[in-house]
């Protein structure tokens, strides 16, 4: 699997998407000296939040960032769910900067799911990928998100259905502990994406796959 992943970029919507989908493979990509790279396009920020709460997640996320390895990163600072006031054109231009910088194989995007953010950087990031290059990433995996992705009204809406596992038997209390850095948004507050629920999910989806626990990803593209 490696050989396929060699650079990546992951788009998360707001600090601990990343880790909440996919934070034991980004350990696993890194101690494979995968180079991994990622965009955090929105947060915490006013008129719906104080300026404050942007400050300590942004400081939370460098914080696991930094346990987990990652050292290319960077915040758009747009407010949470004001992602779709930014002209669609902008949003398009900043995420696709950040790809095209970078020149990925691989791009790890998030659902679009309850969560307006997400299917507005969803689309963002499908316009980003398009295959129009030789430099454009071969690889297009979108990732879930607890608790939103599975919040989507069956049948009606999208759902989420995994064909792309990676297995995290050996990062997965790497994912636990990075997500323990996330003080302000993984507590007790949060059942729904509460460290027993990320640990439920990750056994569920490693009991599908013949190991103990794993990230699971919907594999849009891949080239070889």
């Amino acid at each position: 699997m490696m050989k396929n992943f060699k650079n990546i970029v992951i788009i998360a919507p707001h600090p601990d998407d990343e880790t909440l989908g996919l934070g034991g493979s980004i350990k696993k990509f890194i101690k494979s000296k995968v180079k991994v790279s990622i965009l955090v396009v929105s947060g915490h920020l006013p008129p719906l939040y104080n300026k404050k709460d942007f400050t300590l997640t942004k400081n939370e996320s460098i914080k696991a960032f930094k346990f987990l390895g990652v050292k290319d990163y960077n915040f758009l600072e747009i407010p949470a769910t004001k992602v779709n006031e930014v002209p669609v054109s902008e949003l398009n231009h900043m995420i696709y900067s950040f790809i095209n910088k970078r020149k990925p194989d691989t791009v790890f995007a998030p659902f679009p799911d309850r969560h307006i953010d997400h299917r507005i950087i969803f689309d963002s990031t499908m316009v980003a990928c398009r295959p129009t290059k030789k430099s454009s990433p071969k690889n297009v995996l979108l990732y879930e998100t607890l608790s939103e992705t599975h919040w989507n009204a069956s049948n009606v809406e999208p759902m989420f259905n995994p064909n792309f596992f990676i297995n995290i038997d050996d990062t997965l209390n790497d994912k636990i502990k990075t997500l323990k850095l996330y003080k302000s948004q993984i507590n007790s507050k949060t059942p729904s994406r509460s460290i027993e629920a990320v640990q439920a999910l990750s056994k569920f989806r490693g009991s599908q796959n013949g190991c103990k626990y794993a990230e699971a990803f919907q594999l849009i593209r891949m080239v070889i």
